[in-house]
């Protein structure tokens, strides 16, 4: 004798039936698939072994593989921030409850990055990583292009302008498009040859590369990006702990992010007399201190002397430090 069939899967069975006539679809075909699939394995959901196939070397020296890995997985997480911040800007009713757990969830990856970070300021000998590094020229982490994703779709262009450059744009009386204030963005600044003033490789490649989808996102995005979707919030919706989830945010990014890197630059390119050259030839020095930039994507919630003093304590101690243990 069959089985019967229990009241909750009936139930299921018709509501599957309705969904399908609806969209025109035939049930039973979809049932039949179902029926001849094969049971998913942890191993192909997460399409592990080509995950674990990615790590390729260019060296023979074992810690590149921590290098490559490492930034493997911080891209991960870049794209689960991007992922966050994407459902901020296309809720069509934002709530500040809905928002503030999107911006918690990104705290959340970029405390993991930056906690980890160890890793890569402790976790590789000094030795080996200037000499795999000569193998990337003229690739540099300077090219993360999720990163500056993660900019632009966090505030406006205008916010990430040159720090010489920004009060200027800010107190002119002309309207300055997006294409303008980008070719002032402060990270380009980073990939000038200083004794040349001429852009890097590393620079050009990535503007020719990145520069189109870059203005498109700008663009696309200029009043619907987090900093505008919390201003545009009703003021019962600006919730006391996402202004401070927020601010966070900013934190994590602008300051306690390029910290880290700051430090893995002090321990591998520092070396008597002056520094090493960065991979690409990007200028470590003027582009990651936090306190020469003071990019903040939500400006109206700090104070001119927290401006003022953007990650100022940390970096001038680095600098008056001559080694990091």
């Amino acid at each position: 004798m069959p089985e019967k069939i229990s009241p909750e899967i009936a139930e299921r069975i018709q509501l599957l039936e309705k969904k399908f006539k609806n969209s025109g679809q035939d049930m039973l075909s979809y049932l039949d698939g179902l029926l001849y699939d094969q049971y998913i394995t942890y191993w192909d959901y997460i399409r592990l072994d080509t995950l674990l196939s990615l790590q390729v070397p260019s060296t023979s020296f074992p810690d590149e593989m921590i290098f490559i890995g490492y930034h493997q997985i911080t891209e991960l997480y870049f794209k689960l921030v991007i992922h966050e911040q994407m459902q901020v800007i296309e809720q069509e009713q934002l709530t500040g409850t809905y928002f503030l757990e999107k911006i918690k969830r990104i705290n959340r990856y970029f405390t993991v990055m930056i906690n980890s970070f160890e890793v890569m300021i402790k976790g590789m000998e000094r030795e080996q990583f200037l000499k795999f590094r000569m193998s990337l020229l003229p690739a540099s982490g300077f090219q993360s292009a999720q990163f500056r994703m993660i900019e632009l779709y966090a505030t406006n262009v205008e916010h990430l302008v040159n720090y010489d450059d920004r009060t200027r744009f800010r107190e002119s009386e002309t309207s300055t498009t997006i294409p303008d204030l980008f070719q002032h963005i402060y990270w380009k600044k980073g990939g000038i040859d200083k004794s040349t003033g001429e852009k890097t490789l590393t620079l050009k490649q990535f503007e020719k590369r990145y520069t189109p989808r870059f203005l498109r996102i700008a663009e696309q995005v200029e009043h619907s990006n987090i900093y505008q979707r919390y201003l545009g919030l009703p003021d019962s919706e600006k919730l006391p702990e996402l202004k401070e989830e927020l601010r966070k945010m900013d934190q994590n990014v602008n300051i306690n992010w390029l910290l880290m890197h700051m430090g893995a630059a002090h321990r591998y390119l520092r070396k008597e007399g002056g520094t090493v050259q960065a991979t690409g030839g990007t200028n470590w020095k003027e582009f990651l201190p936090p306190s020469f930039q003071r990019i903040s994507f939500f400006p109206k919630l700090w104070s001119q002397e927290e401006h003022a003093n953007w990650g100022k304590q940390w970096v001038d101690h680095t600098f008056n430090t001559s080694t990091i243990e």
